[in-house]
């Protein structure tokens, strides 16, 4: 059976290397805090103003500010700052805390989509940084796919 990360891969088209580049530098230190407050409030304006009911849909539950302060927390704990996610929520847990999500390959297309452009709009992120995150995010994304369509077999092909 093919490893999360290797469908990841396969289905982002990034390779675990240029993934994990993201670790090279300490992006927190070098992009600061309000960066990465800047590009998640650009990128779930974006997702919360979508023309597509279906994917503003998968967000409907959802307070935008909570939205906001969860994902520039994991990326600053992501990127070598402090826990702050963990501190709050404990620990990422990725696919366990999208379970209850659709992320399904259109739905990550759709979520790379906006988060390119608040990446490509933000004038606080230089283009080699932009680079690395983008392809952290496009590998992750369909980490997350891959995590979901593990949870659709275990849920089709319950164990005895």
């Amino acid at each position: 059976m093919q490893s999360l990360q290797a469908k990841a891969s396969e289905w982002s088209g990034v390779d675990s290397a240029d993934a994990f580049a993201i670790d090279d530098t300490n992006l927190f230190e070098k992009l600061g805090l309000q960066a990465f407050v800047n590009l998640s409030t650009d990128f779930y304006t974006r997702v919360y103003d979508d023309e597509q009911e279906w994917f503003r849909s998968i967000f409907a539950n959802s307070k935008k500010e909570d939205a906001i302060q969860n994902q520039y927390e994991f990326f600053v704990q992501r990127m070598g700052g402090p826990s702050l996610y963990s501190q709050r929520k404990g620990h990422p847990a990725l696919i366990g805390r999208h379970r209850p999500f659709p992320v399904t390959h259109e739905a990550a297309e759709r979520w790379l989509h906006h988060m390119q452009q608040a990446l490509e709009s933000s004038s606080d992120i230089d283009e080699d940084s932009k680079r690395k995150m983008f392809n952290f995010f496009k590998h992750t994304a369909f980490f997350l796919v891959a995590g979901d369509e593990l949870k659709k077999g275990q849920t089709q092909n319950p164990k005895p």
